[in-house]
């Protein structure tokens, strides 16, 4: 029995920073595949097209294995007010800013979006209490923004549904939407400049960036803290940065680096453990370790 539990924790703790690692991967690259892929593709279709097809592919490898409908009127209302916020509002956006900015650059932005969690994460979870040390952190971490955007405006609860699901019904909500208001503005997809690059970038987004590693996101929420996940965003932009100059021959001016230095530095301030926090994970692990396994 003890061999047994010893085994199945040390499989799920090589599992987790497994995939913990893969997002870190995978969302650093996808801003350059956006960057790429733009340069042939309008970017609210773009982006509709992208979640079209990893809508697709969710859907193929949960038939027959997973409940594929909410079990209550209400869980729709969540999934459209989540999806509408994650897939049409965020992504267009940001696929829209990456016409302006570089690949590097936008992934620093978007790292700032841990501040937002840290704060809807004191709001609903009482065991992530907003602390001042992360607070200071967040206004460090919009200082850095606040001077890249100058810079650049100077040249003018949980759903009873499985993981793959819950990501495939917010993109479809999301997505509705965006294939509308691109088949309006963008016209008829059929008549995009479809090279070769741009499929795979695409399909690149689609099923390795947005399939594979929301599935991973969902698995990942219910077995670590909102704080430990978001930690994530301060390691894709400078792997966002290194692809970018590496492959995409971006480079950043002086301003656009100190910027990012202090939303990383401050996004380092908010997932920096706290004395106390440590002393409360050593105390619980003890009483786990001290206590009689049935």
């Amino acid at each position: 029995m003890f061999a047994g539990d010893s085994e199945t924790t040390k499989q799920m703790d090589w599992r987790i920073p497994a995939a913990w690692l893969t997002l870190c991967i995978v969302w650093s690259s996808t801003w350059l595949a956006i960057k790429v892929g733009l340069r042939d593709l309008p970017p609210i279709s773009y982006v509709a097209i992208r979640f079209l097809v990893a809508i697709i592919a969710l859907v193929l490898v949960s038939v027959g294995r997973v409940r594929l409908l909410p079990k209550r009127r209400s869980d729709y209302v969540v999934l459209a007010f989540t999806g509408v916020l994650m897939f049409a509002i965020n992504y267009a956006l940001l696929f829209w800013g990456e016409l302006y900015v570089s690949s590097g650059l936008a992934a620093i932005l978007q790292a700032s979006i841990p501040i937002f969690g840290m704060v809807f994460a004191h709001w609903l979870l009482p065991e992530e209490p907003l602390r001042w040390q992360r607070l200071l952190g967040a206004f460090v971490s919009i200082g850095g923004v606040a001077l890249i955007c100058a810079r650049l405006l100077s040249f003018n609860g949980w759903l009873d549904l499985a993981p793959a699901m819950m990501a495939a019904w917010q993109m479809i909500f999301g997505t509705a939407p965006l294939l509308v208001i691109g088949f309006i503005i963008d016209g008829n997809p059929a008549r995009f400049h479809w090279t070769g690059m741009a499929i795979f970038c695409l399909l690149y987004l689609a099923i390795i960036g947005s399939s594979l590693t929301f599935l991973l996101l969902y698995w990942l929420m219910p077995l670590t803290s909102v704080t430990k996940l978001q930690t994530i965003s301060l390691i894709t932009p400078p792997g966002a940065i290194a692809l970018g100059w590496a492959l995409g021959g971006e480079r950043l001016s002086a301003w656009s680096l100190i910027g990012a230095c202090f939303v990383l530095a401050g996004v380092w301030m908010i997932f920096r453990p706290l004395a106390d926090e440590k002393e409360a994970a050593e105390r619980a692990l003890d009483s786990q370790v001290a206590a009689p396994r049935a």
